[in-house]
C-alpha cells in the first residue's frame, strides 16, 4: 500500500495526460502520471500537424515530454489502472500489482481505441497504408492511387476530403449504404464507385498493392482508407460513476466517449477528462491543448479549496 497522496493523478501518458501534468507541475501541483504504454497512434511513423514538431515519430514526441514533466517534478510511473474509487479526501486508485495512490483530482486521459472493420490484413498496416485521417496522413499518400472502404455513411466524406489529394480515389461501395443518384452525380467526376463486397487485401513486399473483392477480382491499390468504430477507453472508471456514451454522426453511431463541459470537468466531481477519451475527432495537438486548459481549471478547483481551509 502507497499512502502517497497527491494533488492530482493524470491516468493516461498521451499528450493530453503529459500536457496537463506540465502545466500542473509548473504549478507547483504534486502529480502522478500512470501510463499503460499503449498509445494509439504507436503505429505511426510521425505526428503532424503539430505545431514545431511536425515529423517528429510519436514515441520521440512522448518521451520529450515525459522528460518535461519530471524536470518539474512530476512523476510517471507504467501500469494499468485497475479500478479508481472515491475516498476520503479525493479519489483511490489502484493498479495491477496492488499498488494503491491516492489524489485529490483526477484527470483521466485514456485516449480510445480504434475498432476497425472485420477486413482480414487491416489492423497489421493500420496507420501505415491502411489509413482513416486525412490530415493525419493525407500528406504522404498524396498523388497515390487510393481506395476508401464503405462500411456506414462516414465514408463518402472521406472519399470527398482524400480526393483533395489524389485524383485517383475509389470508393468501395462495400457494405455501406448505397450512393443515391445526385451523390454519384456530384462525386463522380473526382471519385470511381466499385460495387461488391469486400474481402481482403493484397500486400507485396511489406506494401499493399490492392484490394479484393469477394468476386476475386483484385483492384490495384497503394493506400486503403477506413471508418473504425472509436471506442473510449473508460471501462475502469465505471466505479466513479462515469461511463462513455454513444455518439452520433448523421444518425451513425461513430463511437463512445466520457461527456464533460467545456473546462473538461465530468459529472463525477473532482474528475475531468481530456484529449481522445472525450473528444473522438482530437488530434495530438488539440489533445495536447485540452489537456492544458483541462489542467488549468483542476489547479483552479484546488486553489478555490485550498482557500476554503485557510483560517
Amino acid at each position: 500500500m502507497d499512502n502517497t497522496k497527491y494533488d492530482v493523478i493524470v491516468i493516461g501518458g498521451g499528450a493530453a495526460g503529459l500536457a496537463g501534468a506540465l502545466t500542473l507541475a509548473r504549478s507547483r501541483r504534486s502529480v502522478l502520471v500512470i501510463d499503460s504504454g499503449e498509445p494509439r497512434n504507436a503505429p505511426a511513423g510521425h505526428v503532424h500537424n503539430y505545431l514545431g514538431r511536425e515529423g517528429t515519430p510519436p514515441s520521440e514526441l512522448l518521451a520529450i515530454g515525459r522528460g518535461e514533466v519530471s524536470s518539474y517534478g512530476g512523476e510517471i510511473v507504467s501500469g494499468t489502472v485497475t479500478s479508481a474509487r472515491k475516498a476520503e479526501g479525493g479519489f483511490a486508485v489502484e493498479l495491477a500489482g496492488g499498488r494503491a495512490v491516492h489524489a485529490r483530482r483526477l484527470l483521466i486521459t485514456t485516449g480510445l481505441v480504434d475498432e476497425l472493420p472485420e477486413v482480414p490484413g487491416l489492423k497489421e498496416r493500420f496507420g501505415r497504408d491502411v489509413l482513416h485521417c486525412p490530415y493525419c496522413h493525407g500528406w504522404e499518400v498524396r498523388d497515390q492511387a487510393i481506395g476508401v472502404l464503405g462500411t456506414n455513411p462516414f465514408g463518402l466524406h472521406q472519399a470527398k476530403l482524400f480526393s483533395q489529394l489524389s485524383d485517383d480515389v475509389i470508393y468501395f461501395v462495400n457494405t455501406a449504404p448505397r450512393p443515391t443518384e445526385a451523390e454519384r452525380e456530384q462525386l463522380g467526376k473526382r471519385i470511381t464507385f466499385v460495387e461488391g463486397e469486400v474481402a481482403g487485401i493484397e500486400v507485396r513486399d511489406d506494401r499493399l498493392t490492392g484490394v479484393r473483392l469477394s468476386s476475386g477480382e483484385v483492384v490495384p491499390r497503394q493506400a486503403l482508407v477506413v471508418s473504425p468504430r472509436f471506442v473510449a477507453r473508460a471501462e475502469v472508471f465505471a466505479s466513479l460513476g462515469l461511463e462513455a456514451v454513444e455518439m452520433e454522426m448523421g444518425g451513425h453511431v461513430v463511437g463512445t466517449y466520457i461527456p464533460s463541459d467545456a473546462s473538461g470537468a465530468t459529472s463525477v466531481p473532482g474528475v475531468y477528462v481530456a484529449g481522445n477519451v472525450t473528444d473522438l475527432k482530437s488530434q495530438v495537438i488539440i489533445a495536447a491543448g485540452a489537456g492544458l486548459s483541462a489542467a488549468a481549471m483542476i489547479n483552479n478547483d484546488l486553489i478555490e479549496e485550498d482557500l476554503e481551509h485557510v483560517r
